[in-house]
């Protein structure tokens, strides 16, 4: 085995990523509990952008490598560990480290690659999917037949939505300020409508779901998406609130929920299975059974090796991506 590795490592918090680099560091070492996995491919997450300036939730200490779903394959095992051998294709969900050639994960992180996911679509699963389930299932309680309308409709955590959704039964309007993205979405998982938030969708989702507004509102946007969502929102809806990628946290007048007996949702999917352990491990285990069945799958949009990380960054910090961004080493 080799004996150095090469990592992107955030040095210094910075804007434009520019505390950001490749290095050549030693190769690390499964200790007990522990695994070495040689990583096959490791998504771009909004969090892995946020952490690079410092300003997501999760703040690790300097210098750290990014990272939070990966594939890949077992290179080594640390001591202790059962039920895992050397070469099985693995994902794992951690808060670091995917971007890199190899990572050292904890044995109870893991599970088993679907077969039917390539190393790409298994890599885009696990965050996207997993909070979607956590919004409709756990927080909105989803029911069969119920409106959801999926704003940001063609990133990763909005596309995992509405996937989701339309495999619980319910009918999906896909939003958008893209009119390609939209056709996009509309291809890969046919929602039953799609709506360009451009000048406004409160009119066009009235319409669409006869004049009662959506039942359930998945919210990754925030900003003014946020307050318009609030506009077209049905009685006893459920507004999730999912993050803000426009960059303005919006606010509401608790009249509003009052008036229109609306709730609003926070979702936060790993603290979620922080908090409740059973429920969360229940969580997991349902979203990748899923993807074991085909029920649901993911969109790679496009793979891209370490050294043009950048690249793979600003795919996603630039709205370009439908689906998922991939960085993959071994590339």
């Amino acid at each position: 085995m080799d004996k150095t590795m090469r990592v992107l490592v955030v040095e210094h918090l910075s804007e434009d990523f520019a505390g950001c680099a490749i290095r050549e560091v030693p190769m690390p070492q499964p200790g007990p509990g522990e695994v070495l996995v040689r990583v096959r491919a490791a998504s771009v997450n909004f969090p892995d952008l946020l952490m690079t300036r410092g300003e997501y939730q999760f703040k690790p200490p300097l210098p750290f490598t990014p990272g939070l779903d990966l594939s890949g394959e077992i290179a080594a095992l640390g001591e202790g560990v059962t039920g895992w051998d050397v070469g099985d294709a693995v994902v794992s969900g951690a808060r670091l480290g995917g971007f890199a050639e190899y990572a050292v994960l904890a044995a109870e992180t893991l599970k088993p690659k679907p077969a039917r996911l390539s190393f790409g679509e298994a890599a885009a699963y696990g965050a996207a999917y997993l909070t979607a389930y956590v919004a409709l299932v756990r927080r909105a309680r989803l029911e069969p037949g119920e409106w959801v309308l999926v704003q940001g409709a063609a990133g990763g955590v909005g596309l995992a939505a509405v996937d989701l959704a339309k495999a619980l039964g319910a009918r999906v309007i896909a939003a958008s300020a893209s009119d390609a993205k939209l056709a996009e979405v509309q291809h890969l998982y046919a929602p039953d409508a799609v709506v360009n938030v451009t000048g406004g969708f409160r009119e066009q989702v009235k319409a669409i779901t006869g004049g009662r507004g959506a039942d359930v509102i998945y919210d990754p946007v925030g900003g003014d998406v946020f307050d318009e969502s609030v506009r077209c929102i049905a009685f006893d809806g459920r507004l999730l609130v999912i993050g803000f990628t426009s960059g303005r946290i919006p606010t509401v007048s608790v009249n509003l929920p009052l008036i229109k007996g609306f709730s609003v949702m926070g979702v936060r999917a790993g603290e979620y299975g922080r908090r409740f352990p059973e429920k969360g491990r229940e969580n997991a285990d349902a979203v990748w059974r899923m993807a074991d069945e085909g029920v649901i799958r993911p969109h790679v949009h496009a793979e891209l090796p370490l050294d043009r990380w950048r690249e793979a960054f600003d795919l996603l910090a630039g709205r370009k991506v439908v689906g998922k961004a991939m960085i993959r080493p071994d590339l």
